[in-house]
């Protein structure tokens, strides 16, 4: 997780592996939260965790040979629209990580969602990040950058979230899955859910119910279109 807070993502993601065979890494700008993170680790005996306190995006830190390390599982909620997330240093980033192109200085979700990608391992890797939906469809060059990434067929979901699920954001978010084992010349299409309207309504926050969940997950891998719920639309139909 490159902005894993205090890792409470990491540490829900890695029970979902049903066994002890896995590990995680994270990196943090805040140092308070780096520490809590770090804390939170050891609380949870995942002791061997590796969590780095920098900016992800202008200076990453888990390198392997001088290059990024690459990932299985990469997830994130990255903080929405974030304003002056680097850009300034993006035309030369060693790591090319912006090759698709520089997204707005305002703006840095396309930042955080391509230095997922570059870290994710090719041929098999899978990403998942949390966005405000602006993602989905803010012309210029965040157009060019999402039209590149859904004709490399990178992109194979979208879910729609309920607005006021996350702690400080009331805009409805989005969760974009990306998949590195989609070849460029297969089955071209992103499969859609709307999943904004089933909740449970909470005093502050509203809560995605364990059936909600089930749903989400068992329509996203059946790929199951479901009136007013899922859809999966061809590149055609997105182009159009």
């Amino acid at each position: 997780d490159p902005t894993c807070g205090s890792g409470s993502l990491l540490i829900k993601a890695s029970k979902q592996v049903g066994s002890n065979d896995f590990s995680l890494y994270g990196q943090e700008m805040n140092g308070a939260t780096w520490a809590l993170c770090k804390m939170n680790m050891f609380l949870h005996e995942v002791d061997s965790a590796r969590i780095e306190w920098e900016d992800t995006i202008r200076e990453p830190l888990l390198l392997e040979n001088d290059a990024l390390m690459k990932f299985d599982i990469v997830v994130a909620n990255p903080p929405f629209s974030l304003d002056k997330w680097g850009q300034e240093m993006a035309a030369t980033d060693r790591f090319e990580r912006f090759s698709r192109g520089i997204p707005p200085k305002s703006k840095g979700d396309w930042a955080f969602i391509m230095h997922m990608l570059a870290t994710a391992v090719e041929g098999k890797g899978r990403v998942g990040v949390v966005v405000p939906h602006g993602v989905l469809f803010r012309g210029d060059a965040e157009g060019r950058i999402r039209q590149a990434v859904i004709e490399e067929n990178l992109l194979a979901g979208v879910v729609g979230l309920p607005a006021n699920l996350f702690y400080g954001a009331g805009i409805p978010a989005v969760l974009l899955i990306f998949d590195k084992s989609r070849k460029p010349s297969g089955k071209n299409d992103v499969f859609f859910i709307d999943a904004s309207r089933e909740f449970e309504q909470g005093t502050n926050q509203n809560v995605l119910r364990p059936q909600d969940m089930d749903k989400i997950i068992e329509t996203f891998h059946s790929r199951k279109v479901i009136e007013k719920y899922s859809y999966s639309a061809t590149f055609d139909e997105i182009k159009e």
